[in-house]
């Protein structure tokens, strides 16, 4: 089993030591050092990577997440904070999982262990014998997380993927349309938000006002109408191709 290089940030001493004694009795983790200062620890960082990083966002100079914008894509981080409304800002970055203060070294651990399930199917898709193209749309498509937080009328929902139908823009807010919700979850976002949000290998933007979920869809007809949940959805010619290329790829032989 690999064993992650791993540092920690935080401002509070109290919470590097709880999270230091943590790693100390996690086998898969390696401390390499741990910052109150989030400008030094930047500086180290940038020097030398690591696997993944515990990071507070709630910081003084430079917050966490100004931080994470900085890190090389092949970090994993696990946010550590205080306050519930940075959950769903926190995935906007190579985020694996998000603990709040208390942490419980159990929680910890289940972050830990999603780290080291990404790391392996990292492994698994470099060994495939794929060309540079199948290589790079499979890459792009690995996102073993199977739910995300919204903010809808100031809580944080969890939703899993499994529940979306799809999902429509407005301006600067978007719609999740569930399949076991009456109503959609209306939430500030914006349609490219909701796609890097989304698994592309299970859900595709298929016009500028509409994303679907493939294995939703119950029809589609000769106009390349989506019969999905009780809307019909038509793929614009700006999406066509993709849309196509998908169909092709579903059909037998």
């Amino acid at each position: 089993m690999k064993t992650l290089t791993c540092v920690i940030v935080d401002d509070e001493p109290l919470a590097v030591q709880l999270l230091e004694s943590f790693v100390n009795k996690t086998p898969q983790l390696s401390l390499v050092a741990s910052f109150t200062d989030s400008v030094e620890a930047m500086q180290h960082l940038t020097a030398e990577p690591v696997d993944l990083l515990f990071l507070d966002i709630q910081m003084p100079d430079v917050n966490g997440m100004e931080l994470a914008h900085q890190l090389p894509s092949e970090t994993f981080i696990i946010f550590t904070t205080a306050f519930r409304e940075f959950a769903f800002e926190s995935y906007e970055v190579n985020t694996v999982d998000f603990l709040l203060k208390p942490i419980r070294y159990t929680k910890f651990l289940n972050a830990v262990e999603k780290v080291m399930a990404r790391c392996e199917e990292r492994v698994i898709v470099s060994a495939e014998p794929t060309n540079p193209e199948n290589h790079k749309s499979q890459s792009s498509n690995l996102n073993p997380a199977e739910s995300t937080f919204l903010r809808v009328d100031g809580e944080l929902k969890r939703v899993d993927f499994s529940q979306i139908l799809y999902v429509e823009g407005m301006k600067d807010y978007v719609m999740f349309y569930l399949d076991d919700e009456r109503r959609p979850l209306i939430t500030h976002l914006t349609m490219k938000a909701v796609e890097q949000m989304l698994p592309t290998d299970r859900f595709m933007r298929v016009n500028r006002s509409y994303i679907v979920a493939l294995s939703k869809i119950r029809t589609i007809d000769r106009n390349l109408c989506l019969y999905i949940g009780d809307e019909i959805i038509r793929v614009t010619d700006m999406y066509k191709e993709t849309f196509n290329n998908y169909l092709n790829r579903q059909l037998p032989g």
